[in-house]
C-alpha cells in the first residue's frame, strides 16, 4: 500500500470538491476517503466508499473515471488528475486481503414495502436505499441470476461476475428478496405488481439493441451486441465465427470483439464510422482490444452484406470524413468491400417501447422514460431510472438513479423524517 499512499499524497483535498460534487454521480466523498488512505487508515477509507456505494469495487473497475471525478480533479487542469480509480480499488481489495467487512446499519421496518424490477446498478443501489431505511423490498428479476447488466452485459474479463455476487449477497443479508425467471410483460404486468406495493421502482435498463438493414433478404450471421454479450457470459460460445466485422466505437464495441476472439473467430475488425480520437470507447478498452488482437478500421461506415444463401461473406463499405463532429461520406468515394463472416452490431441501446408503453408508461420523444426530479413516472407511486431514462447512463450514472429514486419513494411514503439528496 506504499505506492497506494503515494498517490494519495498527490491529492490537493480541495474544499470545493468538484470530483465529488460535479464528478462523481454518487457524490462519493472522495477527499475524506484519500485522507484516510493518507493516513494509513484504510478501514475508515473502505467504511466512507460503502457507506455511499455498495457498487464501489465495481466503479473502480467498469466506470470511467476520466470522464467523471478524475476528469473534474483541479490536478487535471494543469497536469495529471489524481488517480481516484485506483485508489479506491485497493482500498477495495484492501479489504478483502485482510477479510474486512462493513457491517451496513438498517432502522427496524416501517410497514411500507417496495417492488423493484430488475437487479442491474439501478435496482440495486434503490434496493440498498430502502432496505437502509426500514422497508421492505422484492427484487423481480426476468433471468435467473440476479445483476442485470453486471452479470450479462459486462465480460467476466473486465468484470469478474464473484464481485456482482458478493453485492447481490449483501443485499439478500439487508433483507432482500429476489424473485427470479419473472420478466415484465411476460409474466406479469406493471398494474399488478402496483396492486402490492406502497411503490414500484422500474429498473429494467435498455434492452434493445439499436441496427439497421444489411440486406433485402434473411442474413443467418448478424448479431445485437446483447445477444453477442450474452452467448458469451452464459458460454454458450456460438461457433464457426470466422472474420467478425463489429460495428461501433464504444465500450460495447470493445467488448463485442473481444468476446468474438475468445469465443474463436478467425479475424475480429472494428469497423467505425469515426476516427479513434472520436471513439467513445475508454481509452484503456481500446488498448486492451487492441492487445488481444482486434484490427481497426476507421472512418469507414458499413453500408450493406454480399451474402451466398444468407450467409455473408463480405461487407460494403464507404471512407467517412468528420466536419463538425460528426461522420459523413467522402464526396466522390466509392464502396469497397471487406472480409466478413459474422457481423455484431454495437451501436447502441434502447429501451423496449412497445413493453414500457403497453404498462402505460409514457416516453419522451427519444423513447426514453419520462421522469420528475424524484424519478417518478407519469403513473402513481411507479419510480424509474438508469439507462431506461437516459442515453448517456454509465454504472455510476444507473446506481445514482436508484438512489435518488429511493429517496423520491421515501419522501412520498412519508416514513419518519423527510430524506433530501
Amino acid at each position: 500500500m506504499e505506492n497506494i499512499k503515494e498517490k494519495a499524497e498527490y491529492c490537493l483535498n480541495c474544499k470545493m470538491k468538484p470530483c465529488s460534487i460535479k464528478g462523481c454521480p454518487m457524490q462519493t466523498k472522495i477527499p475524506e476517503f484519500i485522507t484516510e488512505v493518507k493516513n494509513r487508515n484504510y478501514k475508515e477509507a473502505y467504511k466512507i466508499l460503502q457507506e455511499n456505494n455498495i457498487c464501489s469495487y465495481i466503479c473502480s473497475i467498469v466506470c470511467p473515471q476520466e470522464e467523471q471525478c478524475e476528469g473534474s480533479c483541479v490536478r487535471g487542469v494543469k497536469s495529471n488528475p489524481t488517480n481516484i480509480g485506483i485508489l479506491e480499488k485497493s482500498v477495495n481489495e484492501w479489504a478483502i486481503e485482510n477479510n474486512y467487512e462493513y457491517e451496513i446499519k438498517k432502522e427496524s421496518s416501517n410497514g411500507k414495502k417496495v417492488g423493484i424490477i430488475g437487479s442491474g446498478p439501478a435496482g440495486i443501489e434503490c434496493a440498498v436505499e430502502l432496505l437502509k431505511n426500514g422497508y421492505e423490498v422484492d427484487i423481480y428479476e426476468k433471468d435467473s441470476i440476479p445483476g442485470g447488466i453486471l452479470v450479462y452485459g459486462i465480460p467476466d474479463f473486465r468484470l469478474s461476475k464473484d464481485k456482482v455476487e458478493n453485492v447481490v449477497n449483501k443485499i439478500k443479508n439487508l433483507g432482500a428478496n429476489f424473485i427470479t425467471n419473472k420478466e415484465l410483460g411476460k409474466d406479469f404486468t406493471l398494474n399488478e405488481i402496483s396492486q402490492k406495493y406502497d411503490a414500484v421502482f422500474l429498473a429494467v435498463g435498455a434492452a434493445k439493441s439499436s441496427t439497421y438493414k444489411l440486406s433485402e433478404k434473411d442474413l443467418k450471421n448478424v448479431y445485437k451486441s446483447d445477444v453477442f454479450l450474452r452467448a458469451y457470459s452464459e458460454k454458450k460460445f456460438i461457433k464457426e465465427l470466422g472474420t467478425v466485422v463489429v460495428i461501433g466505437g464504444g465500450n460495447v464495441a470493445m467488448d463485442s470483439a473481444r468476446c468474438a476472439i475468445r469465443m474463436g473467430a478467425k479475424k475480429v475488425k472494428i469497423l467505425y464510422r469515426r476516427d479513434k480520437e472520436h471513439m467513445p470507447a475508454r481509452e484503456v478498452e481500446l488498448e486492451e482490444a487492441i492487445e488481444d488482437g482486434v484490427e481497426f478500421k476507421e472512418l469507414t461506415r458499413v453500408v450493406s452484406a454480399n451474402e451466398n444463401n444468407g450467409e455473408i461473406f463480405s461487407v460494403n463499405c464507404i471512407n467517412t470524413r468528420i466536419v463538425e463532429g460528426k461522420a459523413v461520406d467522402v464526396i466522390g468515394a466509392e464502396e469497397y468491400e471487406e472480409e466478413a463472416n459474422t457481423v455484431v452490431f454495437a451501436i447502441g441501446l434502447k429501451p423496449d417501447r412497445t413493453l414500457i408503453e403497453s404498462q402505460g408508461i409514457e416516453l419522451d420523444d427519444w423513447g426514453y422514460i419520462k421522469i420528475d426530479e424524484n424519478g417518478k413516472t407519469n403513473l402513481e407511486n411507479v419510480y424509474a431510472g438508469g439507462d431506461n431514462t437516459e442515453s448517456k447512463s454509465t454504472v455510476c450514472r444507473a446506481l445514482a438513479a436508484g438512489k435518488k429514486a429511493a429517496v423520491g419513494i421515501m419522501n412520498n411514503t412519508k416514513i419518519g423524517k423527510a430524506f433530501i439528496v
